[in-house]
């Protein structure tokens, strides 16, 4: 049994006709993400999803990765409302394809097909190694949904608060690696780095966890450089949704 099935067995709220119902549709959902596994492979694209709740900097740490020449990517956002966030990056010179999901708290792995194909006819992939995902700004949803990806990013933003890891640690379970963003305002917040870097070890050990800030070129490069790696060294999530 997996996290996702456990998770669901264990829940007190939810009937087993629940349970059954849900299962269809994230069994559903795994089928799609195995069917873009095959077309990110085919299109040489290396996927991030990038996950975490509103306002953390998710599209502001893009913005700021557009700027490195060895960092060519493609984004597929997501957001209730709105393109906002794909002109952001599109002004950046990004090929940037907007889903707005409604009243949806998560993207699927359908709704990213759907995109991902779109970007496909514009030439997205000519001039790009990465595909980034900014899913919806959610700290539960997202992480049930494969979409595929190899490396699964979850950003804490210092103004969030430090003791988010054992609140929402289904989230914090799937991660790759833990981005906390904003770290120009730790001192200003009293943000515990130490007890992000504690709770993780109780939850998921060994997961690596960066400092990024808007200001600091250094901290956005040993990230960047990170996820270059991982794509140089062929690393798959291992995390069983």
């Amino acid at each position: 049994m997996n996290n996702r099935e456990s998770s669901l067995n264990n829940n007190p709220n939810l009937s087993k006709k629940n349970i059954q119902i849900v299962e269809k549709i994230l069994s559903k959902n795994d089928q799609k993400a195995k069917e873009l596994r095959e077309n990110y492979k085919n299109e040489g694209l290396y996927v991030i999803n990038l996950m975490s709740s509103p306002g953390s900097g998710k599209t502001t740490l893009l913005e700021n990765l557009s700027q490195f020449e060895d960092f060519k990517f493609c984004v597929v956002e997501g957001d209730l409302q709105t393109n906002r966030d794909a002109e952001r990056l599109i002004k950046k010179g990004v090929y940037a394809e907007q889903i707005a999901t409604g009243e949806a708290c998560h993207l699927e792995a359908a709704m990213v097909e759907k995109a991902y194909e779109k970007l496909k006819t514009q030439g997205a992939f000519s001039n790009a190694d990465y595909l980034v995902i900014e899913n919806v700004g959610n700290l539960v949803c997202p992480a049930s949904y494969d979409l595929g990806a190899a490396l699964n990013i979850v950003l804490l933003s210092v103004p969030e608060g430090d003791d988010k890891v054992l609140k929402y640690p289904t989230m914090f379970l799937c991660a790759d690696a833990v981005v906390i963003s904003k770290s120009d305002m730790i001192d200003y917040f009293g943000f515990r780095v130490s007890q992000v870097e504690e709770d993780m070890a109780k939850l998921k050990p060994e997961i690596p966890i960066f400092l990024t800030s808007s200001k600091d070129k250094k901290s956005l490069e040993t990230f960047k450089d990170f996820i270059i790696n991982n794509k140089k060294q062929g690393y798959y999530s291992r995390h069983s949704f």
